[in-house]
């Protein structure tokens, strides 16, 4: 399965002063971080059973096998549920309320789901089962290069 580049932002939807998103330091996730920067999705999936997993562990949920490999899937998936965020998480939030928060399920991935956040109208309803594709906004000047992974509705 390949991955397909769906949009780059060049606009930050974040303001500055939240944590920089990377990897541990036993690197676990890097695989994905480093695929936000070339705008694609990696995820896991068992080497054993073919099971695909979100978040990144060392071992399947499925069988317990440590046979991981990173695969890339496509930027598309659909609204499972959602919720407007009406007080800020962090305090460079406090002034970007309300906001969407989606939890985004891939079909062609074993179903397995994502949280982030749904560019567009902060108060718009969308309906559960909707499409959304991905939005990488890249932040190559940041003290330590990133991309975040936003959706917009198909």
């Amino acid at each position: 399965m390949t991955a397909t580049t769906t949009q780059t932002s060049t606009q930050s939807y974040l303001p500055e002063g939240l944590p920089i998103p990377t990897w541990e330091a036993d690197e676990l996730q890097k695989p994905y971080w480093t695929g936000l920067q070339e705008e694609v999705i990696r995820v896991q999936k068992c080497g054993d059973c073919g099971v695909f997993q979100w978040g990144p562990e060392w071992m399947c949920h499925e069988c317990r096998s440590f046979n991981m490999t990173w695969v890339e899937i496509e930027g598309k998936g659909r609204i499972y549920s959602w919720t407007r965020v009406w007080h800020p998480v962090h305090p460079s939030l406090a002034d970007r309320g309300p906001y969407l928060a989606v939890l985004v399920e891939f079909p062609a991935a074993g179903n397995i789901r994502m949280v982030g956040n749904l560019l567009g109208d902060e108060m718009q309803n969308p309906d559960f089962g909707a499409a959304v594709t991905a939005v990488f906004e890249h932040h190559p000047e940041a003290e330590v290069p990133h991309t975040k992974l936003q959706w917009k509705l198909a």
